[in-house]
């Protein structure tokens, strides 16, 4: 029930079960540290988690201002988006928020905690091996073609063809994309 970024933490009122000891805390560890607290009276626990707030990105933009981007949900809870606006429209670290449809992402498999995956990269100092040109990814769209079944029936997936099948597509991937050790 909380999200950090840089030197702000944002939490729901009941999300620490020592909450004083948690912002005293950062505030030693984290120099200009705030902690933004939403309140129950004002955002039930239920409406925050209904409405995936707390599974929200925090980030930096580049000129400075703190987003929070948000799944579709936290406008369909009228508590949620009511304390949002409102804490936008103040003078607290959270300068804007951005909504973002993840229902697709959900239905999937995954959910709105993916607003959360952040990786900061210099390319300089990423392994070749893990970054991609016009080449590679023809050559990983070919693996496709050949390996993966455009579709699996259900009986299949105990099926030792099947394994053998995906035992080699992941091989052929890992040697096209220069990993063979993980093999």
């Amino acid at each position: 029930m909380a999200v950090a970024n840089e030197g702000v933490l944002f939490a729901h009122e009941k999300a620490f079960a020592d909450k004083a000891a948690v912002v005293e805390r950062c505030g030693t560890l984290v120099p200009g540290f705030e902690y933004v607290e939403v309140s129950d009276a004002d955002v039930p626990l239920a409406d925050a988690i209904r409405s995936y707030l707390f599974n929200a990105q925090l980030v930096t933009l580049p000129r400075g201002e703190m987003t929070l981007v948000v799944p579709g949900e936290c406008r369909e809870t009228p508590s949620v988006w009511g304390w949002l606006e409102r804490h936008v429209a103040g003078n607290g670290p959270i300068r804007r928020v951005e909504v973002v449809d993840v229902r697709e992402s959900m239905a999937n498999g995954g959910g709105p905690a993916c607003l959360r995956l952040r990786v900061v990269a210099d390319p300089d100092s990423v392994d070749p091996r893990f970054l991609v040109d016009e080449a590679r990814l023809d050559r990983i769209a070919q693996i496709v073609r050949e390996y993966w079944p455009e579709q699996i029936h259900i009986d299949d997936l105990q099926a030792p063809a099947l394994v053998h099948d995906v035992e080699r597509a992941r091989a052929a991937l890992l040697d096209a994309v220069g990993l063979p050790d993980l093999m």
